[in-house]
């Protein structure tokens, strides 16, 4: 994955925070009778969801949570998973038992030992949630004290990074005002739709991953077009994923970084409602967008184009050929939508979540690239949760853009959703033969059968149009100069324990 850094006012290069120590959470941590020092305060897209990690969807909130908890295994910036609360792990030879031994001596944040009882409880709490990632698991059993052993119903040869699943303790009664795990930082407080606080955990098992900066305040800002203001105000002193055209308005006490978002950004369809039940009318759609012009208006043309739901960081699942499924060419558009009974267009609705100025700048690129086959797309900006109810909870939508993120480190993460009979299957998306594809892709315990049997998934996807795949998006964060330490994951995690003072 590109990975740039940048210091000082460059064009389309980048975002950061100057560095801020806001007497507010100054004052909110001592109050608090917490520790007073240093506070860095992160700049965060939307409210959490949830503060359960068992049941919070966002990626926005994901990539917090993972500072305070972990599971049996944790994934690093070069995407390995390496053991966590589990010290060791063994994989039976047709991938469907996963034994793990306990990690000796790892704390809750409560100050109490994890044990092998705390680690059933917790994956059985996860399945009982109805996660999708847990369908196939038939057991969770302590072996003894120091093992827990998972079992499948059918084989799964990336199971493992499903193990990512958070650990609390067996007898936690609120993770939602509560939260316990075993993370670098510990939960202090939250005010909702304003920040969540929280602090170094100085009894981190993992000495030499522990976190460097005592207090940090992840401080929502809903607004943005409030972030550049605030970053060189100095209520926030880093903000993740800025346009280049804020990056523009920085001034020279930045520290630039650029990576890949690792998302799939598409305008998202419902596949059940009119017109767009109709595949030749989704095709038609794939021929009028011009991904390039759209990164060109949108990010200065950095970014990735894709074909189809999976972005570049999953090399050996990425299949670049898709990306010329639809090249741009309106007469074939037009001569589609006629085919379907629309030759004079239609009219539709994006919803856009209001707090990703990338996703609305996209809407509207969309927007003028389909007026010129005859269709007009209304922008509808809703606010987060709204979008979280209304678009992928209900399904009540007709199209909207945004980004899905592969929330574990396997293709199938990013691909079981368009399953028929997937819970996440927000698009409505039903193909018998994707099923087919998807579920042999599963059953085999051989690489190059996986990689073959998803490269077919995403074939299928491409040439069905079951979305207009459009990139992954470029990441520019800004980190104030006082701070170094950034580091890009190849999934969303905002690791904030690496972030250390400069020297």
């Amino acid at each position: 994955m590109k990975k740039n850094v940048w210091s000082g006012k460059v064009a389309r290069r980048g975002l950061a925070a100057i560095c801020a120590l806001t007497m507010a959470a100054a004052t909110m941590l001592t109050g608090c009778g917490k520790k007073s020092g240093e506070v860095f305060t992160v700049g965060i897209p939307q409210d959490l969801d949830s503060l359960d990690p068992h049941i919070a969807q966002a990626a926005g909130t994901r990539e917090v949570l993972f500072n305070i908890f972990e599971g049996l295994v944790k994934p690093d910036e070069k995407g390995n998973m390496n053991p966590a609360i589990a010290s060791s792990y063994e994989i039976s030879d047709d991938a469907t038992e996963y034994t793990f031994t306990i990690r000796e001596n790892v704390h809750f944040h409560n100050n109490e030992v994890v044990t092998a009882d705390d680690v059933v409880a917790s994956l059985q709490r996860f399945k009982d949630t109805g996660a999708a990632i847990f369908d196939d698991v038939s057991a969770i059993e302590k072996v003894d004290d120091s093992h827990v052993k998972i079992s499948l119903s059918k084989p799964n040869t990336e199971f493992l990074s499903y193990c990512t699943v958070a650990i609390m303790p067996k007898d936690i009664k609120d993770p939602e005002t509560n939260p316990i795990g075993t993370g670098p930082y510990k939960f202090v407080s939250r005010t909702a739709l304003e920040n969540l606080v929280v602090e170094k955990f100085d009894d981190y098992w993992d000495k030499e991953n522990a976190a460097h900066i005592q207090n940090v305040v992840f401080k929502v800002e809903a607004n943005p077009d409030s972030i550049v203001t605030d970053l060189e105000g100095g209520s926030i002193d880093m903000y993740a994923r800025i346009t280049s055209d804020q990056a523009e308005q920085l001034s020279e006490s930045f520290q630039i970084y650029e990576g890949g978002m690792n998302l799939v950004q598409a305008l998202y369809v419902n596949n059940a409602v009119e017109p767009f039940d109709n595949e030749l009318v989704r095709q038609a759609l794939c021929y009028a967008i011009d991904p390039q012009e759209i990164m060109n208006f949108v990010s200065g043309g950095a970014g990735v184009e894709i074909g189809s739901a999976m972005f570049p960081s999953f090399d050996k699942y990425f299949d670049e050929s898709l990306n010329d499924t639809y090249n741009q060419d309106v007469e074939k558009a037009k001569e589609l939508l006629a085919q379907a009974g629309y030759a004079d267009g239609f009219t539709f609705t994006i919803k856009v979540p209001s707090n990703y100025t990338q996703h609305i700048d996209t809407a509207e690129v969309i927007a003028e690239q389909l007026e010129v086959i005859g269709v007009t797309a209304v922008i509808q900006k809703i606010d987060w949760n709204t979008w979280l109810d209304e678009v992928y909870n209900n399904k009540v939508y007709e199209a909207t853009i945004l980004g899905f993120d592969a929330s574990t480190l396997n293709a199938s993460a990013l691909l079981y959703r368009y399953t028929s009979d997937a819970k996440n299957n927000m698009f409505n998306y039903s193909n018998a033969d994707y099923d087919k594809a998807f579920a042999a892709a599963q059953a085999t315990v051989d690489e190059a059968e996986q990689i073959k049997y998803y490269k077919e998934c995403e074939k299928i996807l491409s040439q069905t149009a079951a979305a207009v795949y459009i990139q992954d998006l470029p990441c520019f964060v800004a980190l104030n100069s006082k701070y170094t330490g950034y580091t890009f994951y190849p999934l969303y995690v905002q690791d904030i324990a690496k972030i250390r003072l400069a020297e």
